[in-house]
């Protein structure tokens, strides 16, 4: 009785193992990336993008009103400050982070100011300057985004 076993479980050993050799046998096919011309007009196309987004010289900042999605900048002017707001999602509130800092003395430390927040959707913070001027930030409907508002 063992024996026959032991004939049944190699002939079915045996039987796999043709199997699975016939299938890590196969092969694939492989095409070069030159030949997907798609693939080069995306990388183009992202290259041209880029180009066309960073600042020209150091004095010019880059600008994103939103609205934006969770964990994506929004990079603005307000006077002489300038600002970098975020927001995580919290139910259904946006957790505002926001840095501030003088434009104008870029060595100083002490000039950056942090601010947090946490908005319902709807709600609207007021960053002031000191020269009247203010950003407003507002959390879009569900937390789902945050923009710059109008003043009006």
């Amino acid at each position: 009785m063992p024996q026959r076993l032991t004939g049944a479980v190699c002939k079915n050993l045996l039987r796999l193992e043709m199997v699975l050799g016939l299938k890590m046998r196969r092969r694939f096919t492989m095409y070069p990336l030159t030949r997907n011309w798609w693939i080069g007009f995306a990388t183009a196309g992202t290259l041209a993008l880029t180009v066309a987004s960073v600042p020209a010289n150091a004095d010019e900042f880059s600008q994103n009103l939103g609205p934006v999605g969770p964990n994506e900048p929004i990079l603005t002017t307000v006077g002489s400050k300038r600002v970098i707001a975020f927001y995580v999602p919290s139910s259904e509130n946006c957790d505002l982070q926001a840095v501030v800092w003088d434009n104008r003395d870029v060595d100083n430390d002490m000039s950056a100011a942090r601010v947090r927040v946490s908005l319902k959707p709807g709600q609207i913070v007021h960053i002031d300057t000191p020269e009247q001027e203010s950003v407003n930030l507002q959390c879009g409907d569900h937390g789902e985004t945050l923009a710059v508002a109008d003043p009006n």
